[in-house]
């Protein structure tokens, strides 16, 4: 969409700037133990997260610290001699990282995307110029540690395949789909949280036709791929899937809270959101539930199933209003555009957009 409208643009994955190998693989290892303890993710995130104690600020000046010199060589190398224009964060780690190069004038505005439904306070810093978030309670959630922030409440932006998605009959036929069946789209977000085998297995022989997308978890993948060749109800989803398409076929999107939901959203699909994601999870949840046309079930087979049959028998679930997924895409250029103070469509040619 940026470069669309003319931006300079480059995405780099902070985490990655942690270091190839040990301290990436050393983080993410830790956020897998938290999630598989919820105890002790939602100690650490309503603890020490959300009111910035003292481990959390550790946690978070090890990591800008580390990452920033990553993240700076990278832009120079992408985009030419600091500084740029724009650094667009929209990972907490992220937004430390866009304030000290903010602070060391190394780019010329830092903008914090919050895909979550609330702030924590690692998210908020000084020097950030503009906070975009989807709800009054994201925007009361950043003012809470910084009651002057400049804070704009938008429709999240989706990729560009949600802006055109096509019907469910041809969605269903791209897929080999019969057209008079309940389709159920099951999802783990990136990391293939959830049972999604024991669901999709339940599912498919519920008579229902269960697709099941479980991102870069390659050992569910395998898993569903064994599976699915005797279960013909059952679609395990590859990489090269369009998830506008298996959201499009589907009757219920059955996931977890995340953006995930305002794809769904967008489409007019209604939502059973999996309770298995603690800490910040579980206020995207309750924030979704506040939302309409989303139902909740706990993981384990039996209720999801129920929960299913309840949500596809509930009108307000199953058939809610699509949302203008580009209509919010021109929105966040209008934002960008009126703090940068360029031209609409013009884009910031002279100062390249970084988004970390």
């Amino acid at each position: 969409m940026l470069e669309a409208a003319g931006w300079h643009t480059a995405t780099l994955d902070v985490v990655g700037s942690l270091g190839a190998g040990g301290p990436a693989r050393a983080a993410e290892a830790v956020f897998r133990r938290l999630l598989a303890a919820p105890a002790l993710y939602d100690a650490f995130h309503f603890d020490q997260l959300r009111p910035g104690g003292a481990l959390a600020r550790a946690a978070e000046r090890a990591g800008v610290a580390r990452a920033t010199p990553e993240v700076a060589r990278a832009l120079e190398a992408a985009l030419g001699r600091p500084p740029v224009g724009l650094v667009l964060s929209v990972f907490a780690t992220g937004a430390g990282v866009a304030a000290r190069l903010r602070r060391e004038g190394r780019c010329s505005w830092s903008v914090v995307l919050l895909p979550d439904s609330t702030a924590h306070r690692m998210w908020v810093h000084p020097e950030t110029d503009l906070f975009l978030v989807t709800s009054r309670l994201g925007a009361a959630s950043v003012r809470r540690y910084r009651p002057d922030a400049v804070v704009e409440i938008i429709a999240p932006p989706l990729r560009a395949e949600f802006t055109c998605p096509p019907s469910r009959a041809a969605a269903r036929a791209a897929l080999g789909l019969p057209g008079d069946v309940e389709v159920v789209l099951v999802m783990g977000g990136a990391w293939g949280l959830g049972p999604l085998v024991e669901l999709a297995v339940a599912l498919a022989g519920s008579g229902r036709y269960a697709l099941v997308a479980c991102g870069r978890n390659q050992v569910v993948r395998a898993q569903l791929a064994r599976i699915a060749a005797d279960r013909p109800r059952l679609v395990a989803l590859g990489d090269d899937t369009r998830v506008s398409e298996a959201m499009a076929a589907a009757d219920l999107v059955v996931t977890t809270p995340g953006m995930t939901c305002h794809e769904a959203r967008a489409l007019g699909r209604g939502l059973l959101l999996l309770d298995v994601v603690p800490g910040h999870g579980r206020e995207n949840l309750a924030h979704e539930l506040e939302r309409g046309a989303a139902a909740v079930s706990g993981p384990d087979v039996l209720s999801v199933l129920d929960a299913v049959g309840a949500a596809l028998a509930d009108p307000e679930v199953r058939d809610p209003p699509p949302l203008d997924a580009a209509a919010a895409g021109r929105r966040l250029l209008e934002v960008l555009e009126a703090l940068t103070g360029t031209g609409a469509g013009g884009g910031c040619r002279d100062r390249p957009d970084w988004r970390a």
